[in-house]
């Protein structure tokens, strides 16, 4: 597959993955500008004759940037600092280039690239799991332009994300953003990655959190931002202006009329996956072991409070619950459930083995059932 093949505009939702090929044409096209920020702080201050003054040294200390006073004018000059060059100097250094030969494929030029991020000193990395799946041959080369053979230890599909380990030592990692995720719409993000070409490694872009819950393209719920996502972002971290990852870039939308819409996985599952790699080897993930049809409101994005309907019962906890077919599904453990990203959400709470409580109207009747979870 060439580079202009891979990039052709078609309507489709694409995995952020880069298969270069010595020899295509390189594509470019403009960063956005004019990112917005809006820094806050708490400054020493006085109240003088029902005045506020603060103190310019104060400003300066907790904002950054520049300050003069004028003494003719008895005016001061305040330019504020742009902490997005200092964030790109903060995380640069956690972000990494993986690069192998994707299986089946013999030109010894054709290679798969991606991003990822140093999750721990000794060698860790988290990236997407497409990154990584039928990848062979892992090279991960650092900021400084260090290389080591990476081996993909875990991964999991269904949420995206994988970890590979390096032996290495005294890596910086990144600073994570603290779960439950605290985000706002509009905030200015960065991008930082491996984009098109392997040599393009490290490349910052910019832009806003531009929505949160996105249940689109993935059984998770994303995050979703205008900051430029290209194949071989994936795996490469989205970060806000605190230097936080927030999220882990994954995906975006391409189609001829659709710009600037790219997807992260947030922390909040981030988090949960690696946690179970590191307790179980896997994704000890939960299942109510039936399969689940979403309503028609639910399907095409209109609010609703439609509940979900039971197509199959698969497992044998959920028959012994008095799951049937045709049962419409209300709430899991008390949380309301409308789609099936709902169901996944709702369900990172639970190994399997548990027993969860499910509202479901069954025969005309409102009831509850006690079901004991099974693998997922």
């Amino acid at each position: 597959m060439s580079l202009i093949e891979l990039l052709a505009a078609r309507t489709k939702w694409t995995r952020v993955l880069a298969l270069t090929a010595v020899g295509t044409a390189l594509i470019t096209g403009s960063a956005m500008e004019g990112n917005a920020f809006a820094p806050t702080g708490t400054f020493e201050a006085k109240m003088i004759g029902g005045e506020v003054y603060v103190k310019a040294s104060s400003v300066t200390k907790v904002l950054g940037g520049t300050g003069a006073y004028n003494a003719k004018t008895g005016t001061y000059s305040y330019t504020a600092a742009n902490p997005i060059p200092t964030v790109i100097g903060k995380v640069s250094p956690s972000v990494v280039g993986i690069i192998g030969k994707p299986i089946g494929y013999d030109d010894r030029y054709a290679l798969s690239h991606g991003t990822g991020v140093i999750w721990k000193s000794d060698g860790w990395i988290i990236t997407n799991a497409h990154v990584v799946n039928d990848m062979a041959n892992l090279l991960v080369v650092t900021s400084d332009g260090k290389e080591y053979e990476g081996k993909r230890v875990y991964y999991d599909e269904k949420s995206d994300l994988a970890m590979v380990k390096i032996a290495a030592k005294n890596l910086k990692p990144a600073t994570f953003a603290a779960t439950p995720l605290k985000v706002e719409v509009g905030e200015s993000v960065i991008a930082i990655g491996t984009p098109v070409s392997f040599t393009l490694r490290n490349t910052a872009t910019t832009g806003i959190l531009s929505g949160m819950n996105r249940s689109t393209g993935s059984d998770y719920k994303l995050l979703q931002t205008d900051a430029a996502i290209n194949p071989g972002n994936s795996g490469g971290p989205l970060v806000n202006l605190k230097g936080e990852v927030i999220g882990i870039n994954s995906m975006k939308f391409v189609s001829d009329d659709v710009e600037s819409l790219g997807f992260s996985i947030p922390m909040d599952t981030a988090r949960y996956v690696i946690q179970h790699f590191f307790k179980y080897g896997k994704v000890n993930r939960a299942s109510l072991g039936v399969e689940l049809e979403e309503s028609w409101s639910a399907i095409v994005g209109l609010p609703s409070s439609d509940p979900l309907t039971i197509k199959n019962v698969k497992s044998d906890s959920a028959t012994k619950a008095g799951l049937k077919s045709g049962d419409a599904l209300f709430a899991i453990a008390g949380q309301q459930v409308t789609s099936q990203v709902d169901v996944t959400e709702t369900l990172k709470a639970f190994i399997p083995g548990q027993q969860v409580e499910v509202l479901v109207q069954s025969g005309g009747s409102i009831v509850t059932r006690k079901l004991t979870l099974s693998a997922g």
